[in-house]
């Protein structure tokens, strides 16, 4: 580490998630952001000219994506710590992040006091991974389930075990989504506004790849 404060890298190709974690980490004392990247590319040669302690990497973005990024930078920076802050968790996500030599790795619907806490571990040199990442990483390496015992379906694991790259309230609206229950349905029941639904089933959407109400519900009904 240079100096009694952790230099970070934010590196986000969206620029309203960049922009918000730069301000909320640039509000802890022993932080300071020395640079933000919207791809790996420009990643790569910031890290080589700002040479910040840690990276926050987004793992899926135009160009050079983060795990080449995060290849590029540690062949050429060992000492430098990456951690993965993404919303993608499915293994081949965290196996490639992990081979490429992130120290750890978390979703984006982490807390301000988990992200700070995972940035100090892997300063320090240790590895990190949010619980839900860790249980998709054992069931990769073990086949899915531990040897002898019979896998319960998928439709009675908890939503937080199924889909753990969605936030806690889009996990709650994907669930209303699966009892059948409309936009406005939902607006009422969360006691929030149908933009607001609106916005959470979009993201939905995007995260778990469907095109449409018919498909998510099957998927979470499966």
């Amino acid at each position: 580490m240079s100096g009694e404060r952790l230099r970070l890298l934010v590196v986000d190709d969206q620029a309203i998630v960049r922009d918000g974690l730069v301000t909320v980490l640039s509000l802890v004392p022993d932080f300071e952001v020395v640079g933000e990247a919207s791809d790996g590319g420009q990643a790569v040669r910031l890290s080589a000219a700002l040479h910040p302690d840690v990276i926050l990497m987004d793992l899926r973005m135009p160009g050079v994506d983060g795990v080449e990024a995060t290849t590029q930078i540690l062949a050429e920076h060992p000492a430098t710590a990456v951690l993965v802050l993404t919303t993608h968790a499915d293994d081949a996500s965290i196996l490639g992040a992990l081979r490429a030599g992130a120290r750890g790795y978390l979703t984006k619907d982490a807390g301000r006091a988990e992200v700070a806490n995972a940035i100090r571990a892997v300063a320090l040199g240790q590895t990190l991974l949010a619980p839900a990442v860790s249980d998709v990483l054992v069931g990769s390496l073990t086949g899915g389930r531990p040897v002898g015992t019979v896998s319960a379906p998928a439709s009675s694991l908890p939503l937080s075990r199924r889909f753990p790259a969605l936030t806690a309230r889009e996990r709650e609206v994907l669930e209303l989504v699966g009892q059948g229950l409309s936009n406005s349905e939902i607006s009422e029941r969360l006691f929030v506004s149908m933009t607001t639904v609106k916005s959470h089933i979009n993201a939905i959407f995007t995260k778990l790849e469907v095109r449409d109400r018919a498909q998510a519900i099957t998927l979470v009904r499966s």
